[in-house]
């Protein structure tokens, strides 16, 4: 049986620009594929008692969060912290049309945020999110990015044996982890709730 306590790591339901493999400007909201998914997300977590639920201060996450917070009750508490990686004047531009990948890049995008700084503030917020469950106690959503919860799953998780992280981070899927250190993964990546008409486009960018 699953410990109680515990951080459930979710990425934000599909948007438009997802689709489209666009670095999203800040203000990209969810697409009707997206609201979708994040109504079915949360009635997978409406049964599992949350104790709470924290949000990157994103419309993208804010929407997620929204209809868990629907569905359970909980209110949200936002955090600039869980934001995704700023990618600056990148943003808005087709990611298979750029020369370089930013996102497989250390360097700093105009305006934007290098590889260094963006591992920084995931390991702060990690530390506040790892916070804020001891504040409230039992199971934490906390709903973020594809790069943020691939860092925080590469940088502060103990992954099974054998495992290898996916290179991206589903749509609206789940990963559980221990509350206490080593913070042991429990589940990775799962979209055991997206039904057919509301699948995970598995071309969609996860990062940006």
């Amino acid at each position: 049986m699953l410990s109680p306590a515990g951080l459930l790591l979710i990425r934000h339901g599909e948007t438009p620009l997802n689709v489209a493999r666009v670095l999203q400007p800040a203000d990209t909201p969810l697409s009707p594929n997206g609201l979708a998914q994040a109504g079915l997300v949360a009635r997978r977590l409406a049964g599992l008692g949350l104790a709470g639920i924290v949000s990157s201060d994103l419309p993208r996450a804010r929407q997620t969060a929204a209809a868990i917070s629907d569905a359970t009750g909980l209110p949200v508490r936002c955090s600039a912290l869980l934001q995704e990686r700023n990618f600056g004047d990148l943003r808005g531009l087709p990611y298979d049309t750029l020369a370089e990948d930013p996102i497989a890049s250390d360097a700093a995008p105009p305006g934007g945020e290098s590889g260094a700084v963006f591992r920084a503030r995931v390991d702060s917020a990690f530390a506040w999110v790892v916070a804020c469950q001891r504040e409230f106690g039992g199971l934490l959503a906390v709903v973020s990015h594809g790069l943020v919860i691939h860092a925080m799953l590469a940088r502060h998780a103990r992954l099974p044996d054998g495992t290898v992280l996916p290179a991206r981070i589903a749509n609206t899927s789940l990963s559980r982890l221990v509350a206490e250190p080593p913070h042991a993964a429990l589940l990775i990546d799962c979209c055991a709730h997206l039904d057919a008409a509301a699948a995970d486009d598995r071309l969609a960018l996860s990062g940006g």
